[in-house]
């Protein structure tokens, strides 16, 4: 067997883990954003498990995924069967077993196993899956996600370890980082709602009514970025919906293909299969939701939300994760969203992005969340490009137009609007310790990032109309930042114990 290289972060995941069993944490959560390497943290411990004999299952959401993993134990050189009786890998002597969910609910007995792990676990809990864990409650089990916001998994999981933030992990140049770009917008007002996301038929209209919008939004960023179209997957609001926006990108030259629940997996596989060649003639492949989970192509360059979502921040995460992985070909990942969800996500976003998960089953996912104002849709964005600004900046990243100032208080007919307002603080003080971040992080080679992240510890909001000036901290400012770095220190030893 080739030998598993683990970068420091995986590593200390796995040991994390071990230590939870040890601890009688019989079902455990891996938490490590999309792109970071899950499937090879869990790869690494596959391969120790069979190395002691242990008996190993691998489930995942769809057969798809299973097909995909297959090939990483392939890869890993690592023995195992596929539990698919039609399969042509169906080796039920092996002692590693890789199925899909749909399988395991169909099977009338399921093969003794020491450890379940249970691939992007936040889609995966059945009721075949709950009764499983619950009648073997000795069983080791780990769930792998980036969004462990099911409120299921708090009720069967007693523990769960995080990679790594994943302004951590592009800090690190293991992700790319990304430009937003707000597009022309489906319109959700009025829209029925069904469990607290809008109807599906009626939003599916909506987004139908916009279809060449999107394409000439598409034609436009992916030129002024790229110089013409580059690798993309796109997000509908349905099949329907894909339909329309397949025949409007052929329309203007570009070889889209959608991929649906209506197709057989052989055609899913075929398309995604040349999909991945450096050389393919596909630019855009598009569907609702089958990307959204477990697609691990790296030279996806470009990202289309073209399905609003009120109430489900883990699939916003999902897409948007599907173009974080690095790869030589790309410096960043561009988001145009149609969908309206970066700004109706992005207090949640920034959170998750900078600070990661504190535990399982946070509420993320149970409340729809509010409309921004268009306001405050016009205050986040480029007046130039469309391009969503740092709030730490009034220069666009992108194309460098730099806007006018504005005020955080902003008039409305009737009434007064204050644009995030912070926890205490004048501007002029508000002012000072961004300034005084930026010059501490300067000295310690720190990012960007890091100053965003001790703003917000400070006055629990990300700074906005402040100028990039840095000047030396006070005493009373060094005094926090080191309590800052005690806490941090203190929490890793916890997390480590």
């Amino acid at each position: 067997m080739s030998d598993l290289v683990l970068r420091d972060y995986q590593a200390a995941a796995i040991e994390a883990l071990r230590q939870g069993f040890r601890d009688e944490h019989y079902r455990q959560v891996l938490v490590s954003a999309t792109g970071s390497g899950k499937s090879r943290t869990m790869e690494a411990m596959i391969r120790a498990a069979l190395d002691k004999g242990s008996r190993v299952m691998f489930m995942c959401e769809r057969r798809v995924l299973v097909e995909q993993f297959s090939q990483h134990l392939d890869n890993a050189r690592i023995p195992h069967g596929v539990l698919m009786a039609k399969h042509w890998r169906y080796r039920p002597y092996e002692k590693v077993q890789v199925v899909s969910a749909q399988t395991l609910e169909r099977m009338k007995e399921v093969p003794e196993t020491d450890i379940l792990f249970i691939d992007e676990v936040h889609a995966c809990m059945r009721e075949s899956v709950i009764k499983l864990i619950d009648a073997r409650p000795k069983m080791r089990v780990v769930g792998a996600t980036a969004t462990p916001f099911n409120p299921v998994l708090g009720k069967y999981f007693t523990n769960h370890t995080n990679a790594r933030t994943m302004s951590q992990l592009v800090e690190e140049k293991h992700l790319v980082p990304f430009r937003v770009f707000v597009a022309t917008e489906i319109d959700t007002e009025g829209l029925k709602t069904v469990a607290g996301e809008w109807k599906k038929d009626d939003l599916e209209k909506r987004g139908q009514q916009i279809v060449g919008d999107v394409v000439a939004d598409y034609v436009r960023i992916t030129h002024e970025l790229y110089g013409g179209p580059v690798k993309t997957i796109c997000f509908s609001c349905g099949i329907a919906h894909g339909a329309d926006l397949v025949t409007q990108f052929q329309a203007v030259g570009i070889n889209a293909v959608q991929i649906s629940s209506n197709d057989d997996d052989e055609y899913k596989a075929e398309v995604l299969r040349d999909f991945a060649k450096a050389d393919t003639e596909i630019k855009v492949v598009i569907s609702v939701a089958i990307l959204s989970r477990g697609f691990d192509q790296a030279d996806v360059q470009h990202v289309i939300l073209a399905r609003p979502l009120k109430k489900s921040f883990s699939e916003h995460v999902q897409m948007v994760g599907r173009g974080a992985r690095i790869h030589h070909s790309k410096a960043f990942c561009s988001v145009q969203d149609n969908s309206g969800n970066w700004l109706r996500f992005l207090e949640d976003w920034n959170q998750l992005f900078f600070e990661g998960v504190d535990k399982l089953a946070n509420g993320k996912d149970e409340k729809p969340r509010k409309e921004p104002s268009k306001e405050q849709k016009e205050a986040a964005k480029c007046g130039k490009c469309g391009c969503v600004m740092p709030p730490s900046t009034d220069t666009c990243p992108s194309c460098g137009h730099v806007r006018a100032k504005r005020s955080e208080v902003v008039a409305v007919p009737g009434e007064m609007k204050e644009l995030d307002a912070g926890n205490g603080g004048s501007r002029a003080e508000k002012q000072a310790w961004w300034s005084a971040f930026q010059y501490m992080a300067n000295a310690r080679g720190k990012s960007p990032s890091w100053c965003l992240a001790m703003y917000k510890q400070k006055f629990n909001v990300w700074p906005k109309g402040l100028s990039d000036t840095p000047a030396p901290p006070t005493m009373e400012m060094t005094k926090w930042e080191h309590s800052r770095r005690i806490a941090w220190a203190k929490s890793k030893k916890r997390n480590a114990a």
